[in-house]
């Protein structure tokens, strides 16, 4: 495990032989992303594509939570220094890109609010388990930017443009209950009891993925992506472009006081 030592916002075990489970955990803030933790959610995909030892990845949020997004104060930094703005900016497109890019296999266990940057990682790993307790949100427009990062590629794939639009533009969520979940499209597994779920994510990965010795490429293949060694470019944006002054502001205002957000 001593690769992963350069990743310390990251908590990194084995629950299993050849299986690499990642929690985020960021007590008291519903496992929100730090700016620390953004910068490695970004590059940790690459040292996972590299450990030999790793045959499946499970990732999951730490006390009932998946994530909320990124951190607010991470928010208003990224609305007032160009600088963070413009780190922000290419470390999304490399946390959506060197995720879908990994070669092992990925499957996510999402209970409660998963929201934002933890949201994308949920989504684009290749199996998504979740419990009844999951709300799925992608928030980015309550804040008054665009719906970008992971959005503008998976959410029109997974439920269709107007589906997507509805759920984006409106920020309505969707829960993990099953038959809602479904009739949402969003490519999740439903579970009925959230207590066996972190022990059915893994049971997934040890028995389905990690047993086995596929090919390198076996993942990118399969899902339709590019491989390591090809990078592709979807038309995507992020949402950190557009999210700056004072706008950016009343929006982040508006979603501590829980209310809606007045930008005229």
């Amino acid at each position: 495990m001593e690769r992963y030592s350069a990743f310390p916002s990251l908590e990194l075990d084995r629950p299993a032989a050849h299986v690499l489970r990642l929690t985020l955990r960021a007590p008291g803030r519903l496992n929100a992303v730090s700016g620390a933790m953004h910068t490695e959610l970004a590059a940790v995909w690459r040292a996972i594509g590299d450990d030999d030892e790793t045959r499946a990845v499970v990732v999951r949020g730490a006390d009932g939570a998946f994530s909320a997004g990124g951190d607010l104060d991470l928010v208003l930094e990224i609305a007032a220094d160009y600088e963070t703005r413009r780190r922000v900016f290419h470390e999304a497109r490399g946390l959506v890109m060197n995720l879908i890019e990994c070669p092992k296999p990925i499957v996510s266990a999402i209970t409660g609010p998963a929201v934002g940057a933890g949201l994308a990682i949920g989504l684009l790993a290749d199996i998504s388990i979740a419990t009844p307790s999951a709300r799925i949100v992608d928030g980015h427009t309550r804040l008054g930017v665009a719906a970008g990062d992971h959005a503008a590629i998976v959410w029109p794939l997974l439920c269709g443009l107007a589906k997507a639009k509805y759920h984006l533009l409106l920020c309505e969520p969707v829960d993990g209950v099953e038959g809602r979940a479904d009739r949402a499209r969003l490519a999740l597994r439903p579970r009925r009891r959230a207590r066996v779920a972190c022990a059915r994510d893994c049971d997934a990965a040890r028995r389905g993925l990690a047993s086995r010795d596929p090919p390198h490429e076996a993942r990118a293949e399969t899902t339709g992506c590019a491989s390591p060694g090809r990078r592709s470019t979807p038309h995507s944006h992020s949402s950190s472009s557009t999210c700056r002054g004072p706008t950016c502001a009343r929006g982040v205002a508006a979603v501590r006081e829980k209310r809606p957000p007045r930008f005229s």
